[in-house]
């Protein structure tokens, strides 16, 4: 007879394509995964996965198997629900990711919040400007501030994020401010980077036409933070979201350059993985995630007089 458990570890492998996220997951050895799949696989009498070097792929079984496992995973959720009274804790481990700067002034101080409403809930955060594989670090939650085009996991919409350039009065007293995009080929740009990248390639909107500036810097950092700091103290022009920004246009130690050709805008949000059953824990957090983020994001542009456009 087949256990919940083995179909647990089956779906998680599945999701995650290898045994040793799924482990890192599930807090097993990627051996201990590898032997239940091959003991379920036996049980059924058909090959589930297909092994490569780089990645595990359903069969076509595999498949079909894996969608029944929905309908059970989601029957087990019927029924546990079904027990629970009003106020029962979500339980579980949660894995979330945020960036670095809203994951420690808007993620990082919800946790405890979370913990005193859930105290049988785990948390594992994660915060990184690196935009993590969601899938192989089996993330269940995550804030993202990007051009999002991952359609295999589920947005819960923040606002559509506006962004400028700025930079140090400082600064300007000693260069010229640019006047075009190109100008900034001959600017210190402040550059986010890291393995994978885009930010040092800027793309600005004139009208209707999106521009894109190959910029470069003396100095970068993998934080936004630092580069928000190295701007107040006149090193050179910084790509931020507005809100970011916000108390520094307000009281002028940081101004907009190229204000007529912004950059491009991107979308903040709350993402999970597209599936039927999303545990409970994991819809809470999502909950309290988005409402503090509205209420963060809506303060600091209520600084310069702007509002959360959804």
């Amino acid at each position: 007879m087949l256990s919940l458990e083995s179909i647990r570890i089956f779906m998680r492998a599945a999701d995650t394509g290898s045994f040793s996220a799924a482990g890192r997951s599930l807090r097993l050895s990627p051996s201990v995964i590898s032997y239940r799949i091959q003991t379920l696989e036996e049980h059924l009498g058909c090959l589930l996965l297909t092994r490569t070097t780089r990645r595990m792929n359903l069969t076509e079984a595999g498949r079909v198997f894996y969608d029944r496992c929905l309908d059970v995973a989601a029957s087990v959720e019927r029924a546990e629900k079904s027990v629970e009274t009003q106020g029962a804790a979500p339980r579980g481990t949660l894995k979330v990711t945020a960036p670095l700067s809203l994951g420690r002034r808007v993620v990082a101080p919800l946790i405890p919040a979370f913990r005193e409403r859930h105290a049988e809930a785990d948390v594992h955060l994660r915060l990184s400007d690196h935009l993590l594989d969601l899938v192989q670090e089996a993330v269940d939650v995550a804030v993202r501030l990007s051009q999002m085009r991952d359609s295999t996991f589920t947005l819960r919409k923040v606002a559509d994020v506006e962004r400028m350039l700025c930079v140090s009065p400082g600064y300007l007293d000693a260069h010229p401010a640019p006047e075009t995009p190109a100008d900034l080929l001959d600017h210190s740009c402040l550059l986010l980077r890291f393995p994978g990248s885009e930010q040092f390639r800027w793309t600005l909107l004139d009208g209707d036409e999106a521009v894109t500036i190959p910029v470069s810097g003396r100095i970068d950092a993998d934080d936004s933070d630092v580069l928000t700091e190295w701007a107040l103290q006149g090193q050179g022009i910084v790509l931020k979201p507005v809100y970011e920004v916000a108390p520094y246009l307000a009281d002028g130690r940081l101004v907009p350059v190229l204000a007529d050709t912004p950059p491009t805008s991107v979308t903040l949000g709350v993402v999970y993985p597209s599936r039927k059953m999303l545990p409970n824990r994991a819809k809470t957090f999502v909950e309290m995630t988005t409402e503090a983020l509205r209420g963060y994001v809506g303060g600091q542009l209520g600084l310069v007089g702007k509002r959360v456009v959804r």
